[in-house]
C-alpha cells in the first residue's frame, strides 16, 4: 500500500493516476502543517482500514495547486494545535482556508472544501480537525450552508486533559463511520474540548436529527454523563462527536487513531486485549462505504 507526503508529486500525475483507480481503489488525504502532530498515526489508520493511496499534504500544497482535494476520497484532519491555538483552536487556519486563494485561481481554499462535500464524499475531524470543522461551519451545518453554529472551548477542569474515556455511539445516527459500533475507548487530548451550541434550538436540532455521533459515558452504567472526569470537559449533553445530517460528515475529540494496537492501551500490559485496538473501526467503516458507493457507481454504468 502506498504511504506518501506527496514528495515532488505534481497534481497531473495525480489527477490520472486517480482517473485509473478510483471505482476499485478508494484514496485518503491526511492535511497537516502548521501544528498539527497526529497525521502519522491518522495515515496508518487509513492503510490499515483498506485505502491503498493515503497522502499527507500540507495545507501550503493545496494553496500552491501542487495538490487538490479533487483527487481524492476521504480526508481526514487529525489532532494537534494549529497556528499554536493562538485566536482559539483552529481559529487561524479556519480563517487561512477561507480566504486564501489558490494559486492560478480567483478561488478561496475552502471552495475545494465545499466540492468535496456537496460531491458525496467523507470527512472525519479528530480533536483539532474537529475543531476546524465546527469553526468553518461544516459540522453541524444545520439548515445547510456553513455558518459556525456550535464551538469547542476551554475544559470546565481549567487545564489540559489527557486521559481516556468510553463513549456510546448513537444507534440511530446517520453516521457513516460508526456502523457496527455500539461503545468505544479512547484518549482525549485536548484544552479545548467543551462542546458549547450557539443557543437551545441548535441542541434541540442535534437531538432531533440525531446528529449527536457519540457522548460521554459513565463507564459502569454506559449513560451520558455530565461527571467528570468521565465527561473531561463539561461538555453539554455529553457531546463528544456530531456529524452533518448525511452522516458523511464527522467530528470528535477522541483520538480514535490513538488506539490502533492493543499496545496503545493503558493497561495493555495488565489485561487481555484483542490485537486490534478500537479506533479502526471508524476508518474501516469508511473505506467500506466508498467503495461500496463505487462498486454501485460502476454497476450501473
Amino acid at each position: 500500500m502506498e504511504l506518501t507526503r506527496r514528495a515532488g508529486m505534481t497534481i497531473s500525475k495525480k489527477i490520472i493516476r486517480r482517473k485509473q483507480i478510483v471505482s476499485k481503489n478508494p484514496a485518503a488525504i491526511v492535511l497537516a502543517g502548521n501544528g498539527t502532530n497526529c497525521e502519522m498515526e491518522t495515515a496508518h489508520a487509513c492503510r490499515m482500514a483498506g485505502f491503498s493511496t493515503v497522502d499527507i499534504v500540507t495545507v501550503w500544497e493545496l494553496v500552491s495547486g501542487d495538490a487538490s482535494l479533487d483527487s481524492y476520497d476521504f480526508l481526514c484532519l487529525p489532532g494537534g494545535f494549529l497556528d499554536g491555538d493562538d485566536l482559539g483552536s483552529a481559529k487561524a487556519q479556519a480563517n487561512r482556508l477561507l480566504h486564501t486563494l489558490v494559486k492560478k485561481t480567483d478561488l478561496p481554499l475552502f471552495a475545494q472544501f465545499s466540492s468535496f462535500i456537496q460531491s458525496g464524499k467523507l470527512m472525519l475531524g479528530i480533536c483539532n480537525g474537529f475543531q476546524l470543522m465546527v469553526k468553518l461551519g461544516l459540522l453541524p451545518a444545520l439548515g445547510g450552508g456553513f455558518s459556525q453554529q456550535v464551538t469547542l472551548t476551554n475544559n470546565d477542569s481549567g487545564r489540559f486533559e489527557d486521559r481516556w474515556v468510553w463513549l456510546k455511539a448513537n444507534q440511530a445516527s446517520p453516521c457513516v463511520f460508526t456502523k457496527g459500533v455500539t461503545a468505544i475507548y479512547l484518549p482525549v487530548r485536548h484544552g479545548e474540548g467543551k462542546f458549547v451550541a450557539r443557543d437551545s434550538e441548535v441542541l434541540d436540532l442535534l437531538k432531533k436529527q440525531n446528529q449527536i455521533v457519540f457522548s460521554y459515558v459513565d463507564p459502569e452504567t454506559q449513560a451520558p454523563t455530565m461527571k467528570y472526569p468521565d465527561n473531561p470537559n463539561g461538555s453539554q449533553l455529553s457531546i463528544a462527536g456530531i456529524c452533518n445530517a448525511s452522516g458523511r460528515l464527522l467530528g470528535l475529540m477522541p483520538h480514535p487513531e490513538a488506539f490502533l494496537h492493543r499496545t496503545n492501551h493503558p493497561r495493555w500490559s495488565r489485561e487481555n486485549l484483542p490485537e486490534e485496538g478500537m479506533g479502526p473501526q471508524l476508518f474501516r467503516n469508511a473505506y467500506r462505504y466508498i467503495a461500496a458507493q463505487a462498486a454501485a457507481a460502476t454497476a450501473s454504468v
